[in-house]
């Protein structure tokens, strides 16, 4: 069977090479016709010796993911579905901006994490995605809008892991492609615009500072841990205390020397002025330096939430503004396509009754609201 050579960095390629009795120099020939050139017909690469082409031929291919749908929205943001085999799709989004091209890249075929606020969530957890799927996302957007825009230079300049599924479950698929992402025989691309987004997978965020260390998004989206615990179940395992020491671990590590923090703005579930307030608390205690991106939430029919109020986000973020913490809004981009943040869905199916757990889940996480609430107006009765 033929293997894909989007499944190998640039080491792997060259072990591959030497199999088939090659020098490991036409590995680099052959990562750059793949990656920087987009060739995926051995014919093309013309500058490689004919036996090589003809071996090539008889062990190898670059195989792409079907595109199912491609959506383009009013504000220029493109959506791609790709196919990934037995009724499961992933979805890819680009961003196009004045001063870069962002492409947020799916890691599985659905996700096992359950955050309330998020669609993929909701539908459950299919599979992991392999490197070179991960890969085709990126290999398939960076051509197709070269060729579109009919421009030679890279189109792509930054790449955030921020589709379908939790990267750092995925970890041993995710680092080569990474490797990949930055290899300047690959893609090129600094650390500092690669970003990888975790609900807090505190041992892999650990490794990952080891092994590929690129910037790092952690979505917090709660203050304290009874909170998170429904927002974001994963909190269960790894509470707060345990993931702010880890930020501060990755920092050693990292090209950046602040952790962003993603926080989707919930109406009446934690956009209160007293949660913002024990934001600037958790970062003072925990000592991470950060800048946190507040997200306006985009609602689907099965969360159960709203999306907080345009002056209850202002609020919120002048809070922490003034508490010192730099402070940006993400501008919701291609909503009209369902490509905006926390929207991803796909094809998945449901496998896991998610919806049963997350509505049983939903009511204990509105008791905790009230509860809150109870205990802010009683501070203010005392004060």
């Amino acid at each position: 069977m033929a293997v894909n050579l989007l499944d190998f960095d640039l080491e792997g390629l060259a072990a591959f090479c030497e199999s088939l009795g090659e020098k490991k120099f036409r590995a680099t020939q052959l990562f750059r016709w793949v990656h920087q050139k987009g060739a995926s017909q051995f014919d093309d690469m013309s500058d490689l010796a004919k036996s090589l082409r003809d071996k090539l031929r008889g062990h190898a291919e670059v195989r792409a993911l079907p595109v199912i749908t491609q959506h383009i929205s009013a504000d220029g943001t493109i959506k791609w579905l790709f196919d990934v085999g037995n009724g499961d799709a992933v979805e890819t989004v680009f961003i196009p901006e004045s001063d870069r091209g962002t492409l947020c890249i799916s890691s599985q075929a659905g996700c096992a994490v359950g955050c309330r606020f998020c669609s993929t969530g909701h539908q459950g957890f299919s599979r992991n995605l392999k490197t070179w799927e991960i890969l085709a996302q990126l290999w398939f957007a960076e051509h197709f809008l070269r060729s579109h825009l009919g421009v030679s230079d890279r189109v792509i300049s930054n790449v955030v892991m921020m589709g379908m599924g939790e990267p750092l479950q995925n970890y041993a698929a995710l680092v080569p492609a990474l490797k990949v992402m930055l290899d300047d025989h690959g893609y090129g691309l600094s650390r500092r615009r690669v970003t990888v987004s975790t609900s807090g997978v505190v041992p892999m965020m650990d490794r990952l500072g080891e092994d590929c260390p690129v910037a790092l998004a952690v979505s917090l989206h709660a203050p304290e841990d009874s909170l998170r615990d429904n927002l974001v179940p994963l909190n269960r395992k790894y509470p707060l205390k345990e993931l702010m020491e880890a930020c501060r671990r990755y920092l050693a590590h990292a090209p950046r020397d602040f952790i962003t923090f993603e926080y989707c703005m919930l109406d009446g579930v934690n956009d209160h002025p007293e949660h913002a307030k024990l934001l600037l608390q958790l970062v003072k205690e925990s000592g991470v330096p950060c800048k946190f991106n507040l997200i306006p939430f985009n609602p689907f029919p099965a969360s159960g939430l709203l999306r907080s109020s345009n002056n209850a986000v202002q609020a919120f973020a002048r809070i922490l503004l003034d508490g010192g913490l730099v402070t940006t809004i993400r501008k919701t981009r291609g909503d009209d396509i369902d490509a905006a943040c926390g929207q991803l869905a796909g094809d998945v199916k449901d496998r896991t009754n998610v919806g049963t757990r997350i509505s049983k889940q939903r009511t204990v996480m509105l008791q905790q609201v009230r509860d809150f609430e109870t205990r802010g107006n009683d501070g203010m009765r005392n004060d």
